[in-house]
């Protein structure tokens, strides 16, 4: 059982920047590939950003390409995500997750455990 816990959140006005973290617990995250996903009301969530077990591989949306950057500290069994130029469509409560599997994957339903999630709110 893996447990996670964002943190970072909150209110930044557009183009501005904030740095989210996910503490895991219960097992060690560098056996996991590990996931960001973000959950607008009204909308689906949506793929963000992913990073393979030993931080050597980084997948991102191409809505975010560029101004996101996911990394992860394993002896702090931390994940990141540093979001820059920040825009209001990037309001929406972000979530971690972790994938036991060895290849990085876009899907929600891939990833085994989840953080509860931290709300962004991009001010225009």
């Amino acid at each position: 059982q893996v447990h996670l816990v964002e943190s970072g959140g909150g209110l930044v006005q557009a183009g501005g920047s904030l740095r989210l973290s996910c503490v895991g617990s219960g097992r060690i995250l560098s056996y996991y590939t590990m996931g960001w996903f973000r959950q607008a009301p009204g909308k689906e969530r949506e793929f963000v950003a992913a990073i393979s077990r030993n931080g050597s591989s980084t997948v991102y949306a191409d809505s975010i390409k560029v101004r996101f950057t996911v990394s992860r500290d394993n002896v702090k069994n931390t994940v990141y995500l540093q979001m820059n130029s920040l825009h209001s469509e990037d309001t929406a409560v972000y979530y971690c997750a972790a994938d036991f599997g060895v290849a990085i994957s876009r899907i929600p339903r891939q990833y085994e455990y989840w953080g509860l999630g931290t709300q962004v709110t991009v001010s225009s």
